[in-house]
Formats: C-alpha cells, structure tokens, sequence
C-alpha cells in the first residue's frame, strides 16, 4: 500500500486533492510512523541531491549558487500565499504545490520546516458557513417560510476564527504530505516560548527531535491566545515574535538553518513600492540597504508588510541563516519557486552579507545600454578609429595575449576535449587574422548606424525616412571561443550596441586580458562601459530572464549551449542555430577533379566547426566508380570515421557501422555517407535531416546545379564550393556575431546588416491627419525621393 501512494505521490497533486478532501474529515490525524518512511525511501526512485548537503552553521551562503548545498530549510508561507482572494478560505492549488516541493526537498534528505498562516481564514471560512446556517434554521422557523431574508454576517474576531481554523489546517496538511509519505506535526508558540529559558530549550528538543524522525514541523503563533503585537518591543539582540515574519526569522537562527524562504505575493523587494513606475526588483540585498529603499502599505492579509520581512530577513542573516523573498502566489513560478530557489536560480530578493566587487550584471546592462546611446551618437569615422585601434591592439599586445591563452589551455588540459581544446587556442596567425577582419569591419562600419534606406514625401512639406539604428543591448554567450569577443565586440561598436559577454570560465584568463584592450580602445572616445565582460556567478538560465535589459540574445557554442538559451530566453529573441548539420550531395555529374578537394576541405579542415561537413549524399550511380573509390580513400588516409546511412549499408556486403541517426552533428572527423537516386531525393533528405544550415552540390551540370540552389531551403546553400565558406569573415563582412537559421531579421552569417534595426522619422510643418479627410484641405502625395549617398574615406 505504501509502495502504491508513494509512488504516485509525484503526480499532480491538485487533480487528487479535491476529491481526497471531500471524503475525509478535516478533523481527523493521518500520520505515517517514521519507521515507514525510512523504509520507502530506502528503495525508492526519487532522485536524490548529488551535492553534499552537510555544512557547519555559522555564516551565510554568501552566492545564490551556494543554496544547493543547504541541508536544514525554513519556509514561510505569508497569509496573501495561502488564503484566497476573497480572504475567506485557502488557496488549494496553490498549497498543494507548495506542499508538493517540500515534499521533493525532503525526500532528498534535506530538513524541511513550515511557518504557515492560514488559520484565521479558514476558521473565518468554517464559522460563516456555521452562522448562515444557524441563521437559516432561525428565520426558517420564525417566519415559518422556504425563503429566507437577506442575512447579515457579523464581523468575527480574529482569535476566535484562529481557534476554529487550527485544527482544520493542519488536517489538511497532513492530508496532504501523507500523498509523499511524509510525516507532519503542529507546533502552536507564542513569544513567551522564546523569552521562557526552560520552554526555549522544550522548543528546541521538540523541533529536533522531529528532524531527527523525518517529519516536517509546521509552526505557527498561537493566534487564539497571542496578545495584539507591540511596536518597537524588540529586545537588544532578539526579535520578538510579532507575526509570522518575526516568527520565522526567530526559528530560523534558533534551529540553526541555512536557508530561511520567505513567500509573499509580490516578486521580492523592489526600490520603491510595487506597481510605481520607476520601482525595481532588488537581486541582491545587503545590510545597510535600508536607506536606498522605499516602503509601501503592509501585505492585503496579515500582519506584516514588506519592511517587516527586510526586518525579519536582516535579523535572521546576522544570525547566520541566508534568506530569499520571493512571490508564491504568480500562477507561472509558484509551482517551482522553492525548488528553483534552492538550485540557485535568479529567484525573488537574497539577502547576502558579501558584496560583490564590481557591478552586478543588472548594473553592467544599464552601463552598456547608456554607453550604447553615446556610441550610436559618434560620427562613423569615430566609431571606426575604435576599431581599428582594437584591431593594433591585438596584434601590438600579442605576447599578453598568447600568455593568458597558455594559462587557459594549461587549466583545460585533460578537461576538455581535443575540438574544444583548438577552439580555445589562440595563435599569431589567428590574431593576424582578427585584426584584419576588424580592419575590414571598420571599413564597412561608415556606412552603418543612420543610414538612410527609404525617403517619402507624404505630402507638401511633409517627408518620412526610414533609417537605420543599433538594436540596442546585445548579450552574447560564447564557450571555449576567445577569438569570439573581439570580433563581436567591433561588430558591436560598428553598429553602435550596447554589449554584454558571457564567456566560458575554461577561458577566463583570455576573455580577460581580451576585454581589458576593448575597453581601452572605447577609451580613446569616452565610451568603455559600451562592452561589459559579465564576471559575476550568474547562471545563464537568470541572464536570459532579464528582458527589460537585453534586446537580444546571441549565443556562440555548441547545439546543446544554444537549445538550452532558446529555451531558458523569457521574451528575449536569441538570434543563432542549434545544430551545424551541414550536406554536401554528389551529383552523378560530378567532377572527379573537384570532389575529393571539395569532400577533404569541408570535413578536415577544422571539424569541429558548425560549418563542417557532417552528412555525404553520394548518386546512386557512382557507387563502385573510380570516384567514388577515391573518395573513401581520402576519407581513410584523413582518418575520418565513416557511418553507413540505412540505404549506403545495404548496398554493401561489409559496411561500415550503421548511422544511428541521420540527423547528427558530429564536430569531429566523423562523416554520414547515404545513397540517393536523384538530385530531388536528396533535397527532400536535406529537408528532412538538415539543420537549414549550410548545404553545397556537386556537379558540373548548370541546370540541376540552379535547381538546387533554388529549391533547397537553407541559409547557406552552395554550388562547387566548400562548406566552410559559410563564414562572415569569408563572405567580406569582415566578422560575424554567428550564423542564423532562423527566418526572422537576419540569416546566414550575421554581420554588421544582422545587428541593426530601422526607425522611421517624419518632419513636418503643422499637419494633423484631419486635414487629409474626404473634405479635408490636403492630399496624400507618397512620392517616392532620391536616397542621399554616404562618402566613406
């Protein structure tokens, strides 16, 4: 029986909850000795946390990453999470999955504790229910009649609602967490059980000892007895026990925890109050933050607002328990918001004692989108000579660079592997190359921001543009590629957007030194906070969710690094492909010559790369061909290893091994061949294997070579030429931010077009639409006007 609950203890719970209630008296105790516990979680399939979960208590954690490793949880639950609305009940599905992930962390083996409000609105529900019905009976056998006047309900005092909602709470808790095969017990305090010596360490043995038995405490004030609370009654050192802020704050530190999570139906802790137009949600709040902070009314239910809980959490963080205040009511996070929290997600407000050392990254959006601003007001030749300075840079500081590379692969050594590893390595001929792309970017830079595209007259003195201006704030993710940041900082600075970079810690010395001679470059013209380097511990899941900074996001890495930003991107477009699956098709026309070159040069020039041949289409027709022997030959000598497509297999009487899947980007000297009858078939397997990346034929027949170029629906698509051409640099646009398959704004590889928007721009003479009505005095003229050229130097 117990085997059967827990294990379908993970399902969602609010389809079960309804009907469990319905059927049980609230009333009534359903607990799980422990003993039974222990044994179900000895062989159960709940994953358990990897990290190690002991830590000596004392200091807090001093980075949300560090939240995992908390062994010993308090969660407070404000009265706004668990009761409805109207104020008169509970909020079932929402307790439920709260219930649910508590449930999950205490099956991990951590210790899970509860401070919960509620009793007071389900007493208030439980009594109005008992008073329109002895009101009903009343004025039924007073007026003898069916219909009943309209009833009014009196107003019910607090203490009393407490004393009839207790028991009922706490049933349906336990109705709750037996779903999970987890224990649960009540715990009524008041302030004197903090004050009273003897009753403290009563406390203190009771919560231990339920820990010690796998069983959640919920604890709540005793709000059928508690007296109203006392302004300003703190003791020196000790926080009185006021509501259930102050009382979870004081059980926190008294039980030693490491996390304290405070839920309230707000995001965290905002600058000002919530809702006013300039308020900001505070990440991270320190000590001696106060002052910066505007305090609004308290909470719609409860007793206590947004600065008792900043109290609570201060008083809780001195004691050495970190705290995170976070809203758990938002249908969209409230299922996993205290999960999240304790895997170290950008979740509500944590209180930290450690300050960082520089900005943090919401500081670093702000400073690239102002210093953004100034770049796209510098005349081109200003922006120009940044880059060029950028590019003297690289090669003038060549040995630094070279020197902080060397430290980068020395750490990576036996880490990574060998594709990522010559990804990583910077070279003098690769800084050589850099600089010339640069030179290159700055050239064409001249001719970018404030270009005139279209002119309009609309009417007599009335002339509408269409020009062209930056994005805005651009953040690129980038692993094991230094080359990365400078040519995406100039394509950046060319363009006149603001820049934040997130690079691979594997090559932190790098990006570096890489950042510092950007940022010196910026100097010349007093724009260096325009490319901000994020150093800071920020996941790049919390980067992604800051929509109100960043316009849009590029990332640069593997298939896996760029689905999981595509994913975690909340309301931010991420420009770039997922996979590099890359087809070259061999047309039965196809020059013996230029084959093998061909077929060498876009699978072992660099395979690693998302430009590299993954997938070889051969015409059925050359199969046991001189050709197509040379091909396999040159495959041998290069060392690639070979998989046989389903059809190439069974052609053969001893094939290589079988592909397991024809969509696959290997990055590394591995090549797919498959067999196809016809120009056509192989477009429909492009079609239904590609990644819409880049796709090249063969063949010296011009006909089914245009045919190709115009039916198959890639970015790059290629006649004769090698994959590897798939590249900005290559194509003379000097650099590129990386290659898009996407079919919105910019595709292929995105250089200095794919970074920049158009905004329109009307100058008129006192006109207003009404004068262009049927009886109007104007007319719409819609000339289209020459469009004024730039001279570059």
């Amino acid at each position: 029986m117990l085997s059967q609950v827990y294990r379908s203890g993970f399902q969602p719970f609010s389809q079960r909850l309804l009907p469990w209630v319905q059927s049980t008296t609230l009333s009534r105790s359903h607990r799980v000795q422990p003993s039974a516990i222990r044994h179900v979680r000895a062989w159960s399939n709940i994953p358990f946390i990897t990290v190690p979960l002991s830590r000596t208590h004392g200091k807090s954690f001093a980075h949300r990453s560090e939240l995992k490793h908390a062994k010993r949880i308090v969660v407070k639950l404000g009265s706004a999470v668990v009761t409805r609305g109207d104020e008169c009940g509970l909020a079932l599905g929402r307790l439920a999955s709260i219930v649910e992930q508590v449930s999950v962390l205490q099956n991990q083996g951590r210790e899970m504790m509860l401070v919960t409000s509620g009793a007071v609105a389900f007493g208030k529900q439980r009594l109005r229910h008992e008073i329109l019905l002895s009101q009903s009976v009343r004025q039924a056998l007073h007026s003898g009649q069916n219909q009943l006047k309209e009833m009014a309900i009196p107003v019910l005092e607090a203490r009393a609602c407490a004393a009839a909602g207790q028991s009922g709470l706490m049933a349906l808790y336990e109705a709750m967490f037996t779903q999970y095969s987890i224990c649960a017990a009540q715990i009524l305090v008041t302030n004197l059980d903090f004050h009273d010596e003897q009753k403290r360490r009563n406390l203190n043995g009771t919560l231990h000892e339920l820990l010690r038995m796998n069983i959640v405490p919920i604890v709540n004030t005793n709000d059928a007895v508690v007296p109203p609370a006392e302004p300003n009654s703190d003791l020196q050192g000790v926080i009185s026990v006021k509501d259930n802020d102050s009382l979870a704050a004081r059980l926190a530190v008294e039980m030693k925890t490491d996390l304290l999570i405070v839920l309230s139906d707000v995001e965290g802790l905002f600058d000002s109050p919530p809702g006013s137009d300039d308020a900001k949600l505070i990440d991270i709040f320190y000590p001696g933050d106060q002052q910066s902070v505007t305090f609004g009314t308290k909470s719609r239910v409860g007793m206590g607002g947004m600065e008792a809980k900043v109290k609570a959490a201060l008083w809780a963080l001195q004691g050495g328990t970190s705290v995170v205040i976070a809203n758990g009511t938002h249908p969209k996070v409230s299922g996993h918001v205290i999960t999240d929290i304790v895997e170290g997600k950008k979740v509500g407000t944590f209180f930290s004692e450690v300050k960082p050392a520089g900005p943090t990254v919401e500081q670093q959006g702000e400073m690239a989108r102002a210093g953004g601003r100034m770049l796209a007001t510098l005349e081109p030749e200003q922006r120009a000579e940044i880059i060029y300075q950028l590019a003297d840079l690289l090669t003038d500081q060549r040995d630094e660079i070279l020197l902080a590379n060397k430290k980068d692969l020395e750490e990576a050594e036996g880490r990574l592997p060998a594709p990522l590893l010559k990804r990583l390595s910077l070279s003098t001929s690769k800084l050589n190359s850099l600089a010339i792309g640069l030179r290159q970017i700055a050239v064409s830079s001249q001719d970018s921001v404030g270009r005139v595209l279209r002119r309009t007259r609309i009417a007599k003195n009335l002339e509408l543009e269409q020009v062209t201006v930056p994005i805005g704030v651009l953040l690129v993710i980038f692993e094991s590629r230094p080359d990365c940041l400078p040519q995406v900082a100039a394509l950046a600075i060319a363009t006149g957007n603001g820049l934040l970079l997130k690079g691979g810690k594997e090559a932190s010395q790098s990006n570096r030194i890489l950042h510092l001679l950007t940022q010196e470059a910026l100097s010349i013209h007093g724009v260096k906070e325009a490319v901000q380097l994020v150093n800071t511990r920020e996941e790049v899941e919390d980067l992604c969710r800051l929509d109100k900074m960043i316009d849009l996001i590029i990332p640069r890495g593997s298939s896996q690094l760029v689905r999981n930003i595509q994913k975690a991107a909340k309301g931010i477009p991420v420009m770039g492909h997922s996979e590099g699956i890359c087809h070259m098709y061999v047309d039965s026309e196809a020059s013996v010559d230029k084959v093998t070159r061909l077929v060498r040069d876009s699978k072992c020039e660099y395979p690693a790369a998302c430009n590299a041949l993954e997938t070889l289409l051969i015409h059925r027709d050359l199969l046991r061909t001189p050709l197509f022997d040379q091909i396999i030959d040159m495959l041998r000598v290069e060392q690639v290893k070979i998989h046989a497509g389903p059809k190439f297999a069974s052609y053969l009487t001893f094939s290589p091994s079988e592909v397991k899947s024809l969509r696959t980007e290997y990055g590394d000297l591995e090549l797919c061949i498959e067999v196809v009858d016809s120009v056509q078939e192989a477009i429909e397997h492009i079609h239904k294997y590609g990644s819409s990346h880049t796709d090249v034929i063969v063949t010296e027949n011009e006909k089914t070579a245009e045919f190709f170029l115009q039916h198959v629906d890639s970015a790059c698509v290629f006649w004769n030429a090698s994959t590897r051409f798939s590249d900005g640099y290559r194509f003379g646009l000097g650099a590129e931010v990386g290659i898009s398959t996407s079919r919105i704004h910019a595709r292929g590889p995105v250089g200095l077009e794919g970074l920049l928007t158009t905004k329109w721009l009307l100058r008129g003479q006192d006109h207003v639409v009404s004068d262009f009505s049927e009886h109007g005095s104007l007319k719409y003229l819609h000339e289209n006007l020459p469009v004024p050229q730039r001279t570059t130097n």
